[in-house]
């Protein structure tokens, strides 16, 4: 009768409240992995303080750990773990005594590793209760396991260790959820199979941090004073960190799998950057219109490219790896220890903000922080030293969620004095009195509105507790997860095999990490030190860009990457020249897939682009509405035009749907266009074509033995293709040559067969269209990436 005697215990005078009786039901807390490390550094304290505060709930409790480990060996090492546990300094050592007596009395240890033992279990705390007389109001199932064992887990709770009916279930699920997007699908689906999403609570543990969790009702509670300014027009950048000190020794089986944007950035940071980029709910308190307001910002999230971050690893790593995974000793790991990653979000909000998300190891100092820094458009011309810093409007002004250690070594919230005083709840921060020495971010304290937590609380006490009360707005749902991997794994995958930058790690760094943002791109600041590069390993960016000929034209070959740089240049320096002669730039894009990278550069990168006076035309259309996504026009309103500056009647898309009808002769759109053209293009003559070709010899919709497009005085033709969407608009071979520049794209392994034998025929556009091209008073250039020259 082990619980009726810990709920019957007779206390002494003011040690406890009177309990109530147990009327509101048992909970009994299944603690999974009981004996590994997150057990005994977090969970068990976690759960020790859940009893502390509920004990007086109503509610009665029995903890249950449970290991593969068998039963005698086990429930010694975690009464090893129980007995180590702390009262917190707030709590009277009397009563947490006492409790703690309780806690360890109510708890027991199970061998979870067969069918049977789930069976056992279930039938244990059946058992107990039935004896007790309580009614059971839930369990708690916490997963401290790795992933790879949720779903054989799952599959037994579900099938036999379920609470009966009118009782809820809760499963606690750490991370890391799934590698990549793949996997996450794959693992969320199996876990589906088994819990309703309502049951399911995935832990990040930042989330439970006290200054993280405050920076939604922060900006609830300043509505008044954020509103106007929480946005593009007065936010400089915003900065989220998580500097650490440690290295990944004895943990580098992990880190090779995930590395540091898996295990910190596409978790802890960017929940984060939700909380401060998303638009605030009505309620937030309402999980799932925070949740709905977080899925609306991931999608206004610009596309990830591998010039988004910039990569290192402390030196110390390879040999770690090599030592503890028995790797030779020629083995070199593309893991990253350190990362920073530039964001922006498309938003209407946030347009043009960058959002440093940056992370590593072995680095100078142990801190987690959230800046957001202000613009400041004032200038003072009297001496800083006569203003304080409430007045002071040139001094910075920054809002900063400090999430600990550091050099303040507590959570807390910090406004500049010069932006305003914060509302913040009494009932839980305080304001700092008394400034000391100490300087944040270059200013002493003193010029800082200053609150910190009245009683700071471990994070997985704060989940913990959430768990328990049923709050879902700090866990990660499904829809969360999925929407995070998504934005994620397109820079993972094109990181993979990047270069990294070698660091010595701690003070030794010195300004080696430092990076800059340039063109909406990230680079180190400084050149890597010949003496950390190895000699050994040529990576793609090593080549250079290389001209010669082809087909008796310019050809420009590179890598894809530094191909698309050099295209988008080129196309930039063209237009400028074209302005400066004409006051208009007429450019003429072809649709397909290689184009889409190139509309990406452009619209990230060459900001000094003349949109203003640039005419973008259509080389070619699918017959399908503009809006259907084989368009491609769609496409090209998608990666570029919706990101640039382009006056409304400088765009000119084919008229493929005329009349409700597609590509119908007698609708005319062909004559249409050539008319259009012919009114708004001097001598119907583009400043530049861009034509991309197929691995049948294709360039725009003019295909192999084309009946119409290749010759004659038709400008616009309606031609066939041999691939779905049959039918199809393009500008003639006659109209391209009369374009002053014509740029030819081709990217990838699958273009190689097809290049090669270009290489080597002449002029047979009845063949192969592409080699009908040939401006008459222009010039051609070929852009061609190694992988299509060299195969």
């Amino acid at each position: 009768k082990m619980l009726r005697r810990v709920l019957c215990t007779v206390l002494f005078v003011g040690a406890l409240p009177s309990l109530p009786d147990a009327s509101q039901g048992h909970i009994s807390v299944v603690l999974l992995g009981a004996t590994g490390d997150l057990a005994k550094k977090y969970l068990w304290q976690g759960l020790f303080q859940l009893y502390m505060d509920q004990v007086s709930s109503g509610h009665s409790f029995t903890f249950h750990g449970a290991a593969l480990t068998a039963e005698e060996p086990g429930q010694r090492r975690m009464f090893e773990v129980l007995k180590q546990l702390a009262c917190p300094r707030d709590e009277a050592p009397d009563r947490c005594a006492v409790l703690k007596d309780q806690f360890l009395k109510l708890s027991q240890y199970h061998q979870l590793k067969t069918a049977e033992n789930y069976t056992a279990l279930n039938r244990e705390i059946e058992t107990l209760l039935r004896q007790e007389g309580l009614k059971e109001a839930g369990r708690i199932f916490y997963f401290s396991v790795p992933p790879f064992a949720y779903t054989e887990i799952a599959r037994h709770i579900n099938s036999s260790c379920r609470p009966p009916p009118g009782a809820w279930l809760r499963v606690v699920l750490e991370k890391p959820f799934g590698h990549d997007l793949e996997s996450a699908q794959q693992l969320a689906a199996e876990l589906t199979g088994f819990f309703r999403e309502e049951e399911m609570y995935r832990v990040d543990h930042y989330l439970g941090k006290q200054a993280v969790a405050h920076i939604l009702p922060f900006r609830d509670q300043n509505r008044e004073f954020l509103d106007p300014i929480w946005n593009q027009h007065h936010v400089e950048r915003v900065e989220i960190v998580l500097k650490e000190t440690v290295d990944a020794k004895g943990r580098t089986s992990f880190y090779e799998q995930y590395g540091v944007i898996r295990d910190v950035l596409q978790n802890h940071l960017t929940e984060a950057l939700m909380f401060l980029t998303m638009e605030l709910p009505a309620n937030i308190s309402r999980a799932e219109e925070v949740l709905q307001c977080k899925l609306r910002a991931f999608q206004s999230l610009r596309g990830l490219q591998k010039n988004s971050a910039v990569l290192g690893q402390y030196q110390a790593y390879a040999s770690q790896v090599q030592e503890e995974l028995q790797k030779a000793q020629d083995y070199i790991s593309t893991t990253p220890t350190f990362a920073g990653v530039l964001i922006h979000s498309d938003s209407l909000r946030w347009e043009g903000v960058p959002f440093l998300l940056t992370s590593g190891k072995a680095l100078d100092e142990r801190v987690g922080y959230v800046r957001v820094l202000f613009k400041n458009r004032a200038y003072c011309t009297q001496s800083e030293t006569l203003r304080d810093a409430g007045h002071s409007q040139c001094k910075a002004k920054q809002i900063i969620f400090y999430i600990g250690h550091g050099a303040l070594n507590t959570p807390a919230v910090l406004v500049s004095r010069n932006l305003f005083r914060p509302v913040m709840p009494k009932g839980s921060w305080r304001e700092a009195v008394g400034h000391s020495d100490l300087h944040i971010f270059g200013q002493p304290l003193s010029d800082y509105y200053v609150y910190m937590p009245v009683k700071e609380r471990d994070a997985y006490s704060v989940l913990i507790s959430n768990i328990y009360h049923g709050r879902k707005d700090f866990f990660i749902t499904t829809e969360n997860l999925l929407a995070s991997w998504g934005f994620w794994t397109p820079l993972l995958d094109s990181i993979s095999h990047q270069p990294l930058r070698l660091y010595p790690g701690g003070v030794e760094n010195q300004h080696l990490l430092d990076f800059e943002m340039v063109s909406g791109e990230v680079a180190f600041t400084l050149a890597e030190p010949v003496e950390l590069l190895n000699p050994n390993r040529l990576m793609p960016s090593d080549y250079r860009t290389i001209q010669s000929k082809f087909r008796q034209s310019p050809l420009v070959s590179a890598w894809s990457e530094d191909l698309i740089s050099q295209l988008a240049s080129d196309i930039e320096k063209t237009a400028i020249r074209a302005v400066a002669r004409s006051g208009q730039f007429h450019l003429a894009l072809s649709g397909g897939s290689s184009p889409v990278v190139l509309f990406q550069r452009l619209a990230r990168h060459h900001y000094a682009f003349p949109w203003r006076h640039t005419h973008i035309w259509m080389v070619d259309e699918r017959c399908v509405p503009l809006t259907d996504t084989e368009s491609n026009f769609f496409s090209l309103h998608t990666h570029l035009l919706q990101s640039v500056r382009v006056p409304y009647f400088n765009v000119h898309p084919m008229p493929v749907h005329l009349n409700q009808r597609l590509c119908v002769e007698e609708d005319r759109g062909t004559e249409l266009y050539a008319k259009e053209i012919m009114a708004l293009v001097a001598n119907a003559s583009f400043d530049l074509v861009l034509l991309g070709v197929g691995t049948d010899g294709h360039t725009a919709s003019l295909f192999p033995q084309a009946e119409n497009g290749l010759e004659g005085a038709q400008a616009v033709v309606l031609t066939e293709s041999p691939i779905k969407p049959h039918q199809r608009m393009s500008l003639s071979l006659p109209l391209i040559n009369r374009a002053g520049q014509v740029f030819v794209l081709v990217l990838g392994k699958g273009k190689h067969d097809i290049t090669t034998l270009l290489s080597r025929v002449g002029h047979q556009p009845r063949k192969w269209p592409v080699s009908g091209v040939s401006p008459s008073s222009g010039q051609l250039v070929w852009y061609v990436d190694y992988e299509a020259l060299l195969g």
